[in-house]
């Protein structure tokens, strides 16, 4: 089946590598490894040790120079400059379901936007990060694959965002009290696979303990892909335990060129056995992540060939109702279709769970804030639409094995 013409989208190219940029961000603590930041320190004139001060104090969420009072008053104007400059500068937040979910909408030094979600569960706290501005996978479903590609986000960039969702749950900020981040997917937006060596920088920092990281463990971070097999073949030979999700939307070839045109480079029996690969090294699952739309990819048959593909895999089934983006004719799975594809999958052997969809009522499909903040501008109201919830569900970002 192919999807109708009535609502096909007009297809955009692939683009896997990033436009160039007029001008790079500044140099920042977090793009720097240990060794570099202390050479930087010492090329100032400080003492090196001072660049693990600077880092305790990034990594911690301490932003008020006044506050860093470990370091000599006169010295830290002049190495926050050089090394903390500001790059994610807060557009507007959006909070939903009782402010345990937070979007924020960033921009960057060049004017660029991005977004994050913050995302509190009894137990845990989510973050939802992103690696490009835009993306050029053109998944026409998706809100930010259709506004295309802008640029790689620096690993400064990205690092800033989960930095920043670990600071507001120390503070206080999201109901609940002062608590810790636990978790960091990279679903956001853009292709995390296709800005590979500052996502890998930016996984080194997450799991890095203090002072030059955050210190998560390594099954408490998700990294998704829409199955760039090169790439996920380097994931697995450089010996990381990260938890790889594949967004994979179809079963079958036919249906899935249309709603993720990068299978018609990698085809989806390569892509499951690139992360089959993965899964035989790490002994962990993947998940599959699957997007549910109204008479699209979402028929009982279907639901059999993704089971019968899924059966002997070390492959877990993250069913998502979609989140509809302003203006588009795709439109969520009905209740009950859902809850066949679940019945169908299970009865095939397959480990299958809903994702829990919060913030539907601030845009909260990746993307939609972004293209809410261009549209609005030019004066087109944005509006999203809640989704039918299952019992079943798992939280974004929960450990899965």
């Amino acid at each position: 089946m192919t999807v109708e013409p009535s609502t096909a989208p007009v297809s955009l190219p692939l683009v896997f590598d990033a436009p160039r940029r007029a001008t790079k961000p500044p140099r920042h603590l977090a793009d720097l490894t240990r060794e570099q930041a202390r050479e930087a320190v010492s090329e100032l004139g400080h003492p090196a040790f001072r660049a693990d001060q600077l880092a305790r104090h990034y990594y911690g969420g301490v932003t008020d120079t006044a506050a860093m009072t470990d370091l000599p008053a006169a010295a830290r104007a002049d190495l926050a400059d050089a090394l903390l400059p500001g790059l994610l500068t807060v557009v507007r937040h959006q909070s939903a379901d009782g402010g345990r979910t937070r979007k924020t909408l960033w921009r960057l030094h060049d004017g660029a936007l991005v977004e994050s979600v913050l995302m509190r569960y009894p137990g845990r706290a989510t973050v939802c990060i992103s690696s490009q501005a835009g993306c050029g996978m053109a998944c026409p479903f998706c809100a930010t694959g259709q506004g295309g590609l802008t640029r790689n986000l620096s690993a400064a960039e990205i690092i800033g965002q989960a930095v920043a969702a670990a600071a507001s749950m120390a503070a206080g900020e999201i109901p609940g009290g002062p608590g810790r981040l636990s978790n960091v997917v990279f679903m956001g937006m853009g292709e995390p696979l296709a800005n590979y060596a500052r996502v890998r920088k930016t996984l080194d920092a997450l799991l890095t303990p203090s002072p030059y990281g955050l210190g998560l463990g390594q099954r408490s971070v998700t990294v998704s892909t829409v199955g760039l097999v090169p790439a996920i073949n380097r994931l697995t030979e450089e010996g990381l335990n990260v938890t790889l999700a594949v967004s994979l939307h179809a079963p079958d070839d036919e249906l899935r060129n249309t709603l993720v045109p990068v299978n018609t480079r990698w085809n989806v029996t390569e892509v499951l056995e690139a992360a089959d690969a993965y899964a035989r090294r790490t002994g962990r699952r993947y998940s599959i992540e699957y997007a549910l739309i109204r008479d699209v990819n979402d028929q009982p048959f279907r639901a059999d060939l993704l089971g019968q593909r899924l059966a002997k895999r070390l492959a877990h089934v993250n069913l998502i109702p979609l989140n509809p983006t302003p203006g588009s004719k795709w439109d969520a799975s009905p209740l009950p279709a859902q809850r066949e594809f679940v019945d169908r999958l299970r009865a095939h052997g397959v480990a299958t769970t809903v994702r829990d969809t919060r913030g539907q009522d601030i845009d909260g499909a990746c993307g939609q804030l972004a293209a809410a903040d261009l549209a609005e501008s030019a004066g087109i109201p944005s509006v999203a639409l809640p989704q039918p919830q299952l019992e079943d569900t798992v939280e974004l970002g929960a450990e899965q094995d």
